[in-house]
């Protein structure tokens, strides 16, 4: 068991190496970007794979995956659970070739957006409104034909673990407007790594891939489905964490307070 003050340093030292070593990957992959698509994924999981080994050498934290038997081939949609930033490069392990549906204004970053454009992501203008879920749906179709995956955050921000969904309906439509399976992903990352806290604390956090949803459901029948699906097995990991280590309780319990705050409000 680590001190508290052992996390805090371990924390600190991470976050530090984290984000020097994205600016310094993204620096040396320019060449990357030469080959395309895989040039800037073979970068891309390159950072992941070394933010996952940073973050057990110096935080203490393991990142499970299960359910790899789940994973189809070729086309899908990827709808994941989002509580923290550990997710965004753990996942990147098992998504062989993905497009991401994110802000267009994040490809007006220096650099970073440059890999976003050149790896062929789905970048939407939010404030178009309806027209901006018509081009979700078209340019994830496009996606998906191909034999790439769409990936997606069901919910579309980061929730505290434990909070009560608020799943949208921008993954719904692309599902029935794209007759494609949807491969469901729970986690508990956010016990560990706050989706704005700066302490990663020690354990096991579990990323589990559940079975496809197929193709074929009503747009109501679906987003009942994946909700009920993630976020039972969401509660069983918490559960499952907490059991091991209860110091992560008032993490879990936390999260519940804040949103019945705010709702209260």
């Amino acid at each position: 068991m680590r001190s508290p003050a052992a996390i805090v340093v371990g924390s600190l030292v991470y976050n530090v190496a984290f984000y020097l070593s994205l600016i310094v990957l993204m620096i040396a992959g320019l060449p990357a970007l030469l080959l395309g698509r895989r040039g800037v994924f073979f970068m891309a999981r390159t950072w992941g794979e070394w933010s996952v080994l940073m973050l057990r050498a110096l935080c203490g934290l393991r990142v499970e995956y299960r359910g790899l038997q789940n994973i189809p081939e070729g086309g899908y949609i990827i709808a994941a659970k989002h509580e923290s930033f550990l997710e965004t490069f753990a996942l990147l392990r098992h998504s062989p070739d993905f497009a991401i549906i994110l802000k267009r204004q994040l490809t007006f970053i220096p650099l970073f957006g440059l890999y976003l454009i050149v790896s062929r992501q789905i970048a939407i203008d939010r404030a178009r409104g309806h027209s901006a879920l018509t081009q979700i749906i078209t340019k994830s179709g496009e996606v998906l034909r191909s034999g790439r995956q769409v990936y997606i955050y069901p919910e579309g921000t980061r929730r505290a673990p434990g909070a009560p969904p608020a799943y949208k309906f921008g993954v719904a439509a692309i599902y029935a407007g794209n007759d494609s399976p949807c491969l469901p992903v729970a986690l508990n990352t956010g016990l560990f790594w706050g989706r704005r806290g700066f302490l990663r604390r020690p354990g096991v956090t579990v990323i589990e891939y559940l079975p496809p949803i197929p193709p074929g459901l009503s747009r109501e029948a679906f987003a009942a489905k994946l909700e009920q699906t993630i976020e039972t097995a969401c509660e069983r990991l918490y559960a499952e964490a907490v059991a091991t280590d209860s110091t992560l309780a008032p993490v879990l319990a936390a999260g519940r307070a804040w949103v019945e705050e705010k709702a209260g409000r």
